[in-house]
């Protein structure tokens, strides 16, 4: 027999696991002030008395306080430090975007690097950055010195206006954003836009670092299925009903993993789609100086309404010299100025700006780009056919860029690869890093400019031999 009170003891204990879970999800933050008694019980389906007494248990706990007169409130003390790289069920660290970014970033100065996402150092204008950095120490010591401006370089703003104009893409200064990197473009994009628990759609497979970004920022993540030319409409279609999301990331120009570009026929389809369900594109578009020529482009078949673009010249110039960049509507920018001076107190460095600015504005940079992408041209194909020769097959052969996604034989798993090719000093990035779904354990990214180490194809096959 049930004893007494037996079936309120569990219903309270219910009630406590669902504040406790609210708690932990970060939905209820210290201080945040709890469903009032009766709300909770109507939600709940238990009596006021049953919420009374688990608010109180909960009170001796620690994890939340009563305030006479108002209410109960999640405790000050009531959260550890948000972990990161921890997922509920904890997900194997091979496949973690944490774990490709610690072991890309840490690595051995002689390890191998195919799974990187940046060009080998001998491959970036570092005479052009050498020039750069001596006119730099002969500028005034405020560029040395002072903080950047809050909306960042105005000359190298000036630059990217007439990048803008000659995409037809109508621009102003006061709707550009200089920030410190790309990477925190997209950040101070999501705190502006995002709150935790809101859905946000990207791509699958997707660039790894927005899943571990958007995991910082606690929000939904939901995949749609990629394609040569672009996500699978149909699926963003039913993606947007169900679950009605805030943003959507991606890139448009050689897509990051898979090298696709985005077709004008899609891109006007989720255009069209975003403005009926009330959705914010963001576009990273920091690929875009590797393409041949341009590819369509959400941004301007809006006109920065709708679409935020972000990007930043780590890829083409400097990991090293950071800068960033936000287009969107002029009354978008104006808060994430305010955002950014509250977060980094004025915008990126005068230093890093002069040297981009200088170097953008020479003739230097655009026969720099056009050698690189002669050179990416060479190490894709010799990559491509290096792989094919191991029984690994290229999804696409992409137009630019340094990247090629490709599917392991025989149904080898991508991260048992990756583990075993670590053992040789070799970093790889496995499939499911890039993948919302779990659904990429037989693919793999290389980066082709990384390829030509001749330790990387021999490690590989043995890995996948293993």
């Amino acid at each position: 027999m049930q004893r007494p009170g037996g079936r309120r003891g569990l219903r309270t204990a219910d009630v406590m696991t669902a504040v406790r879970a609210r708690v932990a999800s970060r939905a209820l933050g210290p201080g945040d002030r709890l469903p009032s008694i009766r709300g909770l019980a109507r939600t709940m389906g238990v009596s006021p008395s049953t919420v009374v007494e688990a608010y109180d248990r909960l009170v001796a706990e620690g994890l939340i306080r009563a305030r006479p007169g108002s209410g109960f409130y999640v405790s000050a003390a009531a959260l550890p430090p948000l972990a990161l790289a921890q997922d509920r069920p904890q997900q194997d660290r091979a496949v973690d975007p944490f774990w490709v970014s610690r072991q890309s970033l840490d690595a051995d100065p002689a390890a191998a690097k195919p799974g990187c996402g940046w060009l080998p150092p001998d491959w970036m204008p570092a005479g052009a950055l050498r020039r750069a950095l001596r006119a730099a120490a002969r500028a005034g010591d405020e560029v040395l010195c002072d903080y950047g401006a809050a909306r960042g370089s105005l000359a190298l703003r000036r630059i990217l206006i007439g990048r803008f104009a000659a995409e037809g893409i109508g621009m102003s200064a006061d709707r550009l954003l200089l920030t410190a990197s790309g990477t925190q473009a997209i950040d101070l994009v999501c705190r502006f836009l995002l709150r935790p628990g809101d859905a946000v759609v990207v791509d699958d497979p997707c660039y790894f670092n927005f899943r571990a970004l958007l995991r910082a920022h606690q929000v939904k993540v939901v995949g749609v299925p990629y394609t040569p030319c672009g996500p699978d409409v149909g699926a963003f279609e039913a993606v947007l009903a169900a679950e009605r999301p805030r943003l959507y990331v991606t890139n448009s120009a050689l897509h990051n993993p898979t090298g696709a570009t985005l077709s004008a026929q899609t891109a006007h389809r989720l255009l069209n789609l975003a403005a009926a369900h009330g959705l914010t594109v963001v576009e990273d578009d920091i690929f875009a100086d590797f393409e041949p020529e341009p590819s369509v482009r959400m941004a301007a078949l809006d006109g920065l309404d709708r679409v935020i673009r972000i990007g930043s010249f780590s890829k083409t110039l400097s990991a090293s010299v950071r800068c960033g960049y936000i287009a969107a509507r002029a009354d978008w920018i104006a808060d994430l100025v305010d955002l950014q001076v509250a977060t980094s107190f004025g915008g990126p460095s005068p230093v890093a700006t002069g040297l981009i600015a200088g170097i953008l504005a020479g003739g230097g940079y655009r026969k720099h780009m056009e050698e690189l992408r002669r050179r990416l041209s060479r190490a894709r194909r010799a990559t491509a056919e290096a792989l094919q020769r191991i029984g690994v097959e290229p999804w696409l052969m992409p137009r630019g860029g340094f990247y090629l996604w490709c599917r392991l034989p025989d149904g080898r798993d991508s991260a048992e690869v990756a583990r075993a090719a670590l053992a040789e000093n070799v970093v790889l990035a496995p499939g499911n890093v890039f993948s919302a779904s779990q659904s990429a354990a037989a693919f793999m990214r290389f980066n082709v400019a990384q390829c030509g180490d001749p330790r990387v194809m021999p490690a590989l096959q043995r890995a996948m031999a293993r």
